[in-house]
């Protein structure tokens, strides 16, 4: 009970292979370092808004309980189970992104519907069903030659239904994510560069419809190019985060001691959370972060290879996609060389739904990392005690 409660403390890890163990740490460094940094982001927000400085701290971590709890029933339970109940999942999910634009059941935060009221908590579909849509999108086109036609279509009409639902919420950023993720696992599986070019060309002029149609994301998007042709207006929230980034220096300014957080950068602890890390860490701090993420992409990218399946390896490359290509997103538009979108930063930005999303997330390439070991790590104990069972059995 411990074990699935605290995953911190667990013992068995030790017999882990070495990929599996590697990344399990980098998880909780990871989670461990966003909680600080959310800590402080949050800080001055919730003391202003509710009189209690830690309001969004203490939620957070009620979250990450949740979260860990399913981190670690994904990191022991084998990956066909798993994958057996994520076609349900996605369907169950899909029904819930169309559910978030009903009059009625969606709520609006920022002008945008993407969350379901559930009791006092609020829950985002788009982001819990990324472990799901890696799992589905591993298995279809992992196993794409042995399906037929019908099955073939079903799905991808299923794919389509979960980007469009996500579109229309609005949530660019996110349908965009979630379709790179499908193309480059289906790229992976080995499918004709036919098929994928033109899903590529069809996505790109969505895209750039829902840009035409969507006047705040048309907004987005220019004052990105020149956010001092609005500087109180829609290049306010970028020049705030530019203003933090810069302020950071080579050092920071050290922890708890950001000047932006202090109400100046709007939504500080959620989307633009890496500007205030940027600011109190300085470009030392971010290099060690940017080192932290690629530590975990090199290390996805090993369990990749080694994995001697197409279906797990597949897996890999999309949960790598999903945490380490939404964190380099995230990063890209507090920085500016990105249009400002709504994607939170994996294992730090304020949210249950992407918390729980991205332990998932890490759980799943974990048990990936399990199954597709090689060899079994015994304990040189184990191993005398073996041996001196062997020889009692000759004598």
């Amino acid at each position: 009970m411990q074990r699935l409660l605290i995953p911190v403390f667990d013992p068995a890890v030790k017999e882990w292979a070495l990929e599996a163990r590697l990344l399990r740490w980098l998880t909780f460094l990871w989670l461990f370092v966003g909680l600080a940094v959310l800590f402080s982001a949050s800080y001055p927000s919730a003391n202003a808004e509710f009189g209690d400085g830690l309001y969004y701290f203490k939620r957070q971590l009620i979250w990450v309980v949740v979260g860990l709890i399913g981190f670690n029933v994904l990191v022991y339970t084998p990956l066909r189970y798993i994958q057996g109940i994520s076609d349900w999942a996605v369907i169950i999910l899909l029904g819930l992104i169309w559910l978030t634009i009903v009059p009625g059941f969606g709520t609006t935060v920022n002008g945008a519907t993407r969350w379901l009221k559930l009791g006092p908590a609020l829950i985002q579909p788009s982001e819990l069903i990324k472990p799901f849509l890696i799992l589905q999108a591993a298995r279809i086109f992992g196993n794409w030659n042995r399906l037929t036609w019908q099955v073939r279509i079903n799905w991808l009409v299923i794919f389509a239904a979960v980007l469009l639902g996500i579109l229309v919420q609005p949530n660019l950023s996110t349908t965009a994510l979630c379709g790179m993720t499908i193309w480059l696992i289906a790229l992976g599986s080995g499918l004709p560069f036919s098929y994928l070019g033109s899903t590529a060309f069809g996505g790109f002029l969505l895209a750039l419809l829902s840009i035409s149609i969507k006047e705040y994301q048309r907004r987005r998007v220019m004052s990105f190019l020149n956010p001092w042709a609005d500087r109180f207006g829609d290049g306010y929230q970028l020049i705030q985060s530019l203003l933090a980034v810069g302020s950071g220096g080579t050092l920071g300014t050290g922890y708890g001691l950001s000047q932006q957080k202090l109400l100046y950068l709007p939504i500080q602890y959620t989307d633009f959370i890496f500007a205030v890390y940027a600011e109190e860490f300085g470009f030392v701090g971010s290099m060690v972060l940017m080192l932290l993420l690629g530590s975990y992409a090199t290390v996805a990218v090993l369990v990749a290879y080694k994995t001697r399946e197409i279906v797990p390896q597949l897996v890999a490359i999309g949960v790598m996609v999903v945490m380490i290509g939404q964190s380099l997103l995230n990063i890209g538009v507090a920085t500016g060389a990105l249009p400002t979108t709504g994607l939170p930063l994996p294992l730090f930005s304020y949210g249950g739904s992407s918390m729980i999303a991205s332990l998932m997330c890490a759980g799943i390439l974990i048990r990936v990392a399990r199954e597709s070991s090689t060899g079994e790590v015994v304990s040189l104990a184990d191993k005398r005690r073996s041996r001196f069972g062997r020889g009692r059995r000759k004598r």
